[in-house]
Formats: structure tokens, sequence, C-alpha cells
């Protein structure tokens, strides 16, 4: 894959050294010249230049990436290499970096950017998901602000407790990905049951997470809520069908 990132400080360069690591072809832009030297990327390509210019990322050839990284420290300068690696050169796939959360408005689709990467927002996710039990927490925003990855961490009193996943009236626009129970990944099937402790992992829209985090809310009991109503109706037709037989 190849993939050009915008800034060669110290987050461009971490970026750049990762994916180094995973044998993609790094082309890393620059304004300044004496970065090359000092930033130790073995296998790395430079172009010195000012990423805002056409002329710059014409000579990158920035309609060859497959994904563009805009890592500055400056904003202004992510917004407009994001624009002009989707209206002009038609990549793929576009990340800006957002240096003030205030500015986390403006990286969405109509600037091109496809995933904003808010650091202080994604540690805050961290922090919470680390010592948040009980509580949805969203760990990163996709799709242009339209969808995001939410984790939640199952109580050891929670209402979903003994439920299966097949059992359990998730919301239309949530999709459950992802189990990580005894620090190892599950990947769901309907038969799962839900156990204290376990991590969720959902894809979801935006608009449906406040449906999500009432499903799973620890005061939602389940007699007033459709989480559940699958098995509590199979267990309720099959006591019945146990009576008749009795009789």
């Amino acid at each position: 894959m190849k993939v050009v990132i915008v800034g060669a400080g110290s987050v461009g360069s971490s970026i750049a050294r990762e994916l180094l690591s995973h044998k993609h072809e790094i082309l890393l832009i620059d304004l300044k010249p004496e970065v090359i030297g000092r930033s130790g990327l073995r296998g790395a390509h430079w172009l010195v230049g000012d990423a805002c210019e056409l002329s710059t990322l014409k000579d990158a050839k920035l309609e060859d990436a497959d994904v563009v990284v805009s890592a500055t420290g400056d904003d202004k300068v992510n917004l407009v290499v994001s624009l002009l690696a989707k209206t002009e050169f038609g990549v793929g796939r576009t990340v800006g970096r957002v240096n003030n959360p205030k500015n986390d408005w403006m990286f969405d689709d109509s600037w091109g950017v496809d995933v904003a990467v808010n650091t202080p927002q994604l540690m805050t996710a961290l922090v919470e998901e680390a010592v948040e039990i009980g509580d949805l927490v969203r760990l990163l925003t996709l799709q242009t602000g339209v969808s995001s990855l939410v984790e939640f961490t199952v109580p050891h009193d929670s209402h979903v407790i003994g439920l299966t996943v097949g059992g359990i009236d998730w919301p239309e626009d949530a999709t459950l990905v992802a189990i990580l129970r005894d620090q190892a990944p599950i990947t769901p099937s309907r038969d799962d049951v839900l156990d204290g402790g376990d991590e969720l992992f959902f894809v979801t829209t935006i608009a449906a997470e406040d449906e999500l985090r009432a499903l799973l809310a620890p005061e939602s009991p389940l007699e007033d809520h459709p989480a559940g109503t699958a098995d509590r109706q199979h267990s309720e037709n099959h006591e019945s069908e146990d009576d008749g037989f009795a009789g």
C-alpha cells in the first residue's frame, strides 16, 4: 500500500515508522529539509515542499496513493491537504489529524476527510474505557462522523448477563462486531451467552448510540425493555409445552 504522510514531525514520523515495519511504501512531505536527516526513517521516500500547493502534490504523484495522512500541527494545513487529495487527485482514503478539539466539526467529508483523529478525544475515550464499567464509551469516529466504534463493559450485576446475543433486540443501526472475554477476542454468534466482565464492541451510527446506551443501561430492567424478549418468549413457550405434555 502506498501511503503519503504530510508532516514529518513526531506524529507523522511515528506513523511512518509503524507503516514501514508493516512493509508499506511511504512518502513523507515536509517543508523543512532538516527533518529528513534527523528522522532515522530508513526506507521512506521524501519530498520537501508545501503540501498546500498543487505543484507539490503533483510531484508526489498523489493520484497513485492509497491513503493520504495529514499529520501536521496546523489544522488549516490538514484540512486543505485532505480536500485537495479528494477533489483534485481522487485519493480513496484520507486521514486528518485534529490538533484543536474546537475544529473537530470541520473534519468531515465536506473537507475531504474520511477519518479524523482527535488525539485528546481518543485519550479521553481510552481513559473512560479503562474505568467506566457499565457505560457506553466511544472509541473512534468512522466514516466522516456518521458512524462510530463504541465499547461497553458488562457489569457483573447487568440485566444482560445470561442472555444470548441473538436474544437481544439490538438497535437497527448498531452491530455487535466483537466480544473480548478473558483477554481473548470472540466473533459473536447468535448463541453466545453474555457474561459479566465481557467487553462488547459495536459499530453504530452516532444517532443509534443513545438507543444502545438505553438498552444496556443498568436501570433498564428486562421487563420494561425489548432486550431479552426473544429469550423470555422462548422460555415461556417451552414451559407451556412442558405443561401441556405433562398434563
